[in-house]
């Protein structure tokens, strides 16, 4: 097999965290670095603010010395380096701001060529753009200083698509690979409620491309597919959609990966399940018992993390899965209550000022226990071997007790009407999700078996509330609701499964789809796939309430066999079987170019 002398990965989302490619390369990196060496290069964009603690600058290769001045002349200064992650990449990161005067030279260039009307584009278009020109301009002198090796660029998403256009144009000896992880119209017409897997025969790309307004970034990622050498795509369910949107199939197929060694083992998921999921049920003692209260011990904790894309991600289909939910376990009577944290990140002002109000005298409760802890644990015993029936007044003194009362009082008497459904403040009156939320009766009102908590910020670890990062807020969680309509691959559901949290998604998502056989018909299969393609959203809510009803039954022995099952799922995406694919594609682009 052929291994290139170089290789550089380019993406917009090197060293730069805006969405889930970032992951993608991140992940992966250490194979790429175990297979390739030294020789391997990512390329991104440098952005200063944003490298802090990511990329450590250090001394470039004697052979990019006069490469690296020879661009920095034609508007390109390039930073070298080791980008802080699990295998420590090496990294060029480009400049290029010193560009940015060309940029209507570079668009008219790409009318030219490939016929990307980018009038109006905005600066979400421009910058990738003229960001690419500077790639090219790097990967064209690196190729005329050592013309006799066998040089490979792999290319991501449309954003790195121009590249591929400038090498081309100038007749560049480069073997290319272009990935998209999403189709730049499906995932518009997706967000428009447009159902294109069931219509594709009457869609006409280009047409619809100019409806929605992403006519340029659409040209360049067809043009891009349509120039490389070899063209791949994250997904079957992608694949699909590629082959009609771009005219053109993947050649190959290359599915996204874990690095399940970063993940904990099975012991350490079951210590920390019960850690972050006391956290959770602190954090809910002061978001819902000034009101009302229930058993936190027969309480599960459903979730949906994701970004806001109210019908893409599937959170339509989550509430009204969760109000069926609802009705049901209350005609059933059921023992059991289920919490479901909505993690959606939306424009907010701040955290409710009551809720803000509980947590402080629910905080000076917890501190006055503290100031007794240390006598308490001997009290308990010394009591409970001395009398038949201890009571409250047994354990502490009365001044104490009285303190207790008024603190426990205060905070019952600082909220009114219902326990609220969002944490903060959310700016937007009409925003979709708090809309769909009451639309179906999920108010979160005593008699609810099945509450709400909308989150809407990032998991931070330090936000005030419950103080938990993504990864520990799953972890303390039991079941992740992922019903997504379109989801090119779909970290969510596999990063739970490498946490051990069970979960259900859907054919749409490529995630999904790749596993989709390998579950079906199993009891306990730890990630539950829902037919969507081609299927009413009634009948996709109908299945998830019946999963999320059937998980709530589950004994506690079920739910750590589906916890398991899970975590073995998991185990069986890790980037050491599915980078294998990058290294075929890699191969394929080798082949053809340098027969």
């Amino acid at each position: 097999m052929q291994k290139p002398d170089f290789i550089f990965e380019v993406s917009w989302e090197a060293v730069n965290k805006v969405g889930g490619i970032n992951t993608v390369i991140a992940s992966k990196a250490r194979e790429m670095v175990k297979n390739y060496g030294s020789n391997y290069f990512l390329i991104g964009p440098y952005f200063k603010d944003k490298i802090i603690g990511q990329f450590e600058e250090i001394q470039a290769p004697e052979y990019f010395a006069t490469i690296f001045t020879n661009i920095e002349k034609k508007g390109v200064k390039a930073h070298f380096g080791k980008w802080l992650i699990e295998g420590e990449p090496l990294v060029i990161l480009l400049e290029f701001d010193a560009l940015m005067p060309y940029l209507d030279s570079i668009k008219k260039e790409l009318w030219d060529f490939y016929q990307v009307d980018s009038l109006g584009a905005g600066t979400d278009f421009n910058d990738p753009i003229v960001w690419g020109f500077g790639v090219g301009k790097f990967l064209e002198e690196f190729i005329a200083s050592v013309p006799d090796k066998k040089v490979l660029g792999h290319f991501h998403e449309w954003l790195s698509g121009s590249p591929i256009l400038y090498l081309k144009n100038k007749n560049v000896n480069l073997a290319t690979v272009f990935t998209t992880h999403a189709t730049t119209l499906g995932r518009s017409l997706a967000s428009s409620n447009v159902d294109f897997y069931s219509n594709f025969d009457s869609i006409d790309p280009e047409n619809e491309a100019r409806v929605h307004f992403i006519q340029h970034k659409y040209k360049v990622e067809k043009s891009a597919a349509q120039s490389a050498d070899v063209f791949t795509t994250v997904s079957e369910i992608t694949a699909i959609e590629a082959e009609h949107f771009l005219g053109r199939a993947p050649d190959v197929t290359l599915p996204n990966g874990i690095d399940v060694e970063k993940f904990p083992t099975i012991e350490e998921i079951t210590k920390q399940h019960s850690i972050q999921r006391n956290r959770i049920r602190e954090f809910l003692i002061y978001y819902f018992f000034p009101y009302y209260t229930f058993d936190l011990k027969q309480t599960l904790f459903y979730f949906l993390g994701a970004r806001y894309e109210f019908h893409n991600k599937g959170i339509d289909i989550f509430i009204k899965s969760l109000a069926k939910l609802n009705q049901k376990m209350k005609e059933e009577k059921s023992k059991k209550t289920v919490v479901s944290f909505i993690w959606v990140p939306a424009g907010v002002s701040g955290i409710n000022k009551k809720l803000v109000k509980s947590r402080e005298y629910f905080h000076d409760i917890m501190n006055s226990f503290e100031e007794v802890h240390d006598d308490l644990d001997e009290t308990i015993l010394y009591s409970l071997l001395t009398k038949e029936d201890v009571k409250v007044e047994d354990l502490f003194d009365e001044a104490f007790l009285r303190t207790l009362r008024n603190q426990i009082k205060r905070l019952k008497s600082s909220v009114d009407d219902a326990p609220l459904l969002a944490t903060h403040d959310v700016i937007d009156p009409n925003d979709s999700i708090l809309k769909a939320l009451k639309e179906n009766g999920l108010t979160n009102k005593e008699e609810d078996k099945v509450k709400v908590v909308f989150y809407p910020i990032y998991n931070s670890g330090s936000d005030g509330l419950l103080d938990l990062e993504y990864y520990e807020s799953i972890q303390g969680a039991h079941f992740g609701a992922f019903p997504s309509f379109y989801e090119p691959w779909g970290y969510t559901p596999l990063e739970s499964a490498g946490l051990g949290v069970a979960s259900a998604t859907t054919d749409l998502s490529g995630f999904g789809r790749y596993f989709k056989d390998k579950v079906k018909g199993k009891k306990y299969p730890g990630v539950y796939v829902i037919d969507r393609l081609k299927r009413k959203d009634e009948d996709v809510e109908e299945d998830l309430f019946k999963i999320m009803l059937e998980y709530s039954k589950f004994s506690h022995r079920e739910r750590v066999q589906n916890k398991i099952s899970a975590y073995n799922l998991a185990a069986q995406a890790d980037w050491s079987i599915f980078a294998k694919e990058y290294f075929k594609a890699h191969q394929m682009a080798l082949d053809k170019k340098y027969k």
